[in-house]
């Protein structure tokens, strides 16, 4: 299929007057010119851009924590209250709740999602029994898998390793009885969802251990052996640094920073995505960047919670690698996320157009193409790029939103990521298949119509 593009973001920059052509999911060819019989894309196009961080059953709970608590919440007591609503989820509310959130990471632009996936067991806390298609430990991943692929998302599933309620092996807590895997069958569950995505297009699977909090050495090594057994370019992603007092459980357990310790004791390589990451020294900065790993960064979230603020600024001087997520999906919008990270730095540093580059002087370009090809990497998809070669997952921009603004090439996605109000989102294309058109999914009515029902019956 060929498709003409009179404006065209591609990896050194905007383009205009092309014809890419798409084999089987695959950008085959971007020509020059209008190729005969190629349809006309109706605006400017941009790549995908890739979530590197989702908790899909949070979808459900956001809005529910915003009580207060006489100025004494924090991501802890948040944790608790997280804690309660999802006890009571079963494996069809779980799909019912990811499938609404893939269909809004569509609409906003996320074309690829990597589900940090760690509800893992039944209500009691129980290995669901196997059922007719002997799926038993990857119960909860099959939904999931099926709300991606009624979405029409790609998904990089990374089921979480999750033993201890705190450093030094604490027991875990009856919050935490859903989570908990040893690790051999941690191992066994990965092996099965290789298995499940065999059967599911458009998939791959990594691993998360949670957070060294929740693993320690032995587990995390031996889980990285196993999933590197059968893929030895899996991404791995774990939490980390994200809140101060993890920091400053880690000092008194390790002696070492959370970071420094990953560093000093696990073979990271640009397979690892090192989540938040929020409260790093320079030297730490320089330990990721030197091990190619990611950052995979929040800014809604870790704003949502009070985590804190990444140095994205120094971490990008030293040439980092970042990624960006929408996790507890208080917001579903890769526009957000970034307008985030930029302001979160204009705010530090009291500066404008902090996340610039001598290269792109464009905030919003920089940190779109940027964004989309560290996610590409913290997925290990063949994502994240309008090139030859790259799966065929891109966004066509609204030209009736986008002319209201600043809308020549070198201006608009400044203005996209920092004027417009509007989703200027109008199609979106997985994998060489158009799965919003016209801002609207096939399935978001009837999707968002099971979801309000269950919102209603689990608030009841």
């Amino acid at each position: 299929m060929k498709y003409y593009a009179e404006n065209i973001l591609l990896t050194d920059g905007w383009s205009t007057d092309k014809t890419i052509t798409i084999d089987e999911g695959i950008i085959s060819a971007i020509s020059a010119g209008k190729a005969k019989g190629a349809k006309v894309l109706s605006g400017p196009v941009i790549p995908g851009m890739v979530n590197c961080h989702s908790h899909a059953f949070q979808r459900a709970f956001a809005g529910f924590s915003e009580q207060g608590s006489d100025g004494q919440d924090s991501f802890w007591t948040w944790r608790t209250i997280m804690y309660k609503f999802l006890a009571q989820l079963s494996c069809d509310d779980a799909q019912v709740i990811a499938q609404q959130l893939y269909i809004e990471m569509l609409k906003m632009g996320y074309t690829r999602v990597a589900e940090f996936h760690y509800l893992h067991h039944d209500i009691d806390g129980n290995t669901y029994a196997k059922n007719q298609a002997e799926q038993g430990l990857a119960m909860m991943a099959v939904a999931i898998f099926n709300a991606a692929k009624n979405s029409g998302i790609g998904l990089t599933m990374l089921p979480v390793l999750y033993q201890y309620a705190g450093f030094g092996r604490q027991a875990p807590n009856e919050g935490q009885k859903r989570f908990i895997n040893s690790t051999s069958q941690f191992n066994q569950l990965v092996s099965d969802c290789f298995v499940l995505s065999k059967q599911y297009p458009n998939t791959n699977i990594g691993i998360a251990p949670h957070s060294l909090r929740a693993v320690d050495k032995d587990a995390i090594t031996q889980a990285v052996q196993h999933v590197r057994s059968l893929d030895d370019q899996a991404p791995i992603h774990i939490h980390i640094a994200e809140q101060q007092q993890e920091v400053d459980d880690c000092l008194r357990h390790y002696k070492k920073r959370p970071v420094q310790w990953l560093l000093d004791n696990i073979e990271l390589d640009q397979h690892w995505c090192l989540i938040h990451a929020t409260h790093i020294n320079s030297q730490e900065q320089q330990g990721i960047v030197d091990s190619n790993a990611i950052a995979g960064i929040c800014p809604t979230t870790e704003a949502n919670l009070g985590d804190g603020i990444f140095p994205t600024a120094d971490f990008l001087a030293l040439n980092g690698t970042l990624a960006i997520g929408s996790d507890s999906h208080i917001s579903v919008n890769p526009i957000e996320e970034l307008r985030w990270l930029e302001y979160a730095q204009r705010l530090t540093k009291q500066q404008r157009a902090v996340l610039a580059s001598v290269n792109t002087a464009s905030v919003g370009q920089n940190l779109w193409l940027k964004a989309a090809a560290g996610g590409a990497q913290s997925t290990n998809s063949n994502t994240g790029a309008l090139a030859v070669g790259k799966q065929a997952d891109l966004l066509v921009l609204d030209p009736k939103q986008t002319s209201l603004f600043a809308n020549k090439n070198q201006h608009l996605l400044d203005s996209v990521i920092f004027a417009s109000q509007s989703n200027t989102i109008k199609d979106v294309m997985v994998n060489g298949h158009w799965v919003i058109k016209n801002g609207s999914h096939a399935l978001e009515q009837s999707s968002a119509t099971n979801f309000a029902h269950l919102l209603a019956k689990l608030s009841a």
